[in-house]
């Protein structure tokens, strides 16, 4: 399991600050959703906490251990990235662009073992790709470019999970389906979504970004409050509750 943490972080970029002070914590198999409007600082937290950015302020740990100590390819057997738009080269299939989650395992120059193969079949199964494998990256869908990104994380085999609007692109059968795949894990997942009542209904625990600060973390119920949402969003609600779930819903009833 994973426990990440991020304490006092702080990015500027070209003289502005971006994010100021993010505190941040996701404790062994808690899916941790990121929140906040276009331009609050969702994108480049998760950049920072995947270790592609490093924090002018502040430390981002994974087990209490700082990721400045860890080597890239240390990272790598733990953490898997899923980004928002992802390019690769031509005439790479579905299962190619999966095979990559088992790279920080092998030699550079290392065949896939047997063990290496049913990882990915796996993958590949359970994000619903198995009758896809050798289609071309390129005649995918938005979706379907989606969940081959993730089967490819599920590959890393990982500790903790970073996803980017992972929900992009897909139909609601698929959000259902990924935000339901990523709830039988065990794997401690940060993840930032636009939609609140899937948040609400997947996420044990919130963060509320806004112009690049933590505005208020908690549990979904505690942070998902009309004046917050008409605070952060400008937006009026209403608050109940799912009649079949119990999950917090929003409706949105206009701007203000």
């Amino acid at each position: 399991m994973g426990r990440l943490t991020a304490s006092g972080v702080s990015w500027s970029a070209q003289g502005h600050r971006l994010l100021d002070d993010i505190h941040l914590e996701a404790g062994d198999g808690q899916i941790v959703g990121l929140l906040g409007p276009n331009g609050s600082g969702k994108t480049t937290l998760l950049r920072l906490l995947a270790g592609l950015r490093r924090p002018d302020a502040g430390t981002i740990s994974y087990d209490g251990t700082d990721i400045a100590s860890l080597g890239r390819r240390a990272l790598a057997r733990r953490l898997a990235v899923v980004e928002q738009d992802v390019s690769t080269h031509d005439h790479v299939t579905v299962r190619q662009v999966v095979e990559l989650g088992r790279t920080p395992f092998r030699g550079r120059f290392d065949a896939l073992t047997a063990h290496d193969q049913k990882i990915i079949d796996d993958a590949l199964e359970r994000t619903g790709l198995g009758g896809s494998r050798h289609r071309d990256w390129h005649t995918l869908s938005g979706g379907e470019k989606q969940r081959t990104q993730l089967a490819r994380a599920l590959a890393q085999e990982p500790r903790e999970i970073v996803l980017d609007e992972p929900t992009n692109h897909l139909d609601i059968r698929h959000q259902l389906e990924l935000l339901q795949l990523l709830g039988t894990l065990g794997v401690t997942c940060v993840v930032a979504l636009h939609d609140l009542n899937l948040a609400a209904r997947y996420c044990h625990h919130v963060v509320m970004l806004d112009g690049g600060r933590v505005v208020t973390a908690g549990p979904p119920e505690a942070v998902l409050t009309r004046d917050l949402i008409a605070a952060v969003y400008g937006v009026d609600v209403l608050i109940d509750r799912e009649p079949a779930t119990g999950a917090v819903r929003i409706t949105y009833l206009g701007c203000r």
